[in-house]
């Protein structure tokens, strides 16, 4: 399989991955099952914590060459707005009860974050056009993130060199 392909299946089931766990979010507010909304919140931190690292260390620079600064900062504003969404996510989950005023608080935020999954899912057919080895580089520094194992907040609040 080329890198190319790697990539994409990967990427793909990512962005998948982080979408039902999204949808699982909604519904888990939806029920005001706070505790079941702390898991899933805690489980979401840990697969976008490395997927934002190396999209931001590695993917994101690339794209500057196909899309322009003005698209690669839109997608960083994307992850800085996502950062902030997940901070109040993780403070409503932490109310033992909600009100009908936060539940629809917590669901537009968990909605709110749902375009840049689908539209960042895209960015593979760019990607495909890379170099072979320059996707192999991306696909080694999500490695390194993986292997690093940070979640999104913890990333977000002492690696990443960007503040939200």
């Amino acid at each position: 399989m080329t890198a190319a392909a790697t990539f994409t299946t990967i990427f793909r089931e990512e962005h998948r991955e982080v979408r039902d766990l999204l949808f699982d979010l909604i519904d888990a507010f939806r029920a005001r099952d706070t505790g079941r909304a702390r898991s899933l919140l805690t489980q979401i931190a840990g697969r976008t914590g490395p997927h934002f690292r190396y999209e931001e260390e590695s993917l994101y620079p690339d794209l500057v060459e196909v899309f322009g600064e003005d698209y690669v900062d839109k997608l960083l504003a994307d992850h800085d707005g996502a950062v902030r969404t997940a901070r109040r996510l993780v403070e409503l989950a932490g109310k033992d009860t909600l009100s009908d005023a936060e539940v629809t608080e917590a669901v537009a935020g968990a909605r709110s974050i749902l375009p840049h999954v689908s539209d960042c899912d895209g960015l593979s057919i760019m990607v495909e056009r890379f170099p072979e080895e320059r996707i192999e580089n991306i696909l080694h520094t999500r490695e390194q993130a993986l292997s690093a194992d940070v979640d999104l907040l913890t990333w977000a609040s002492t690696i990443r060199q960007r503040k939200a």
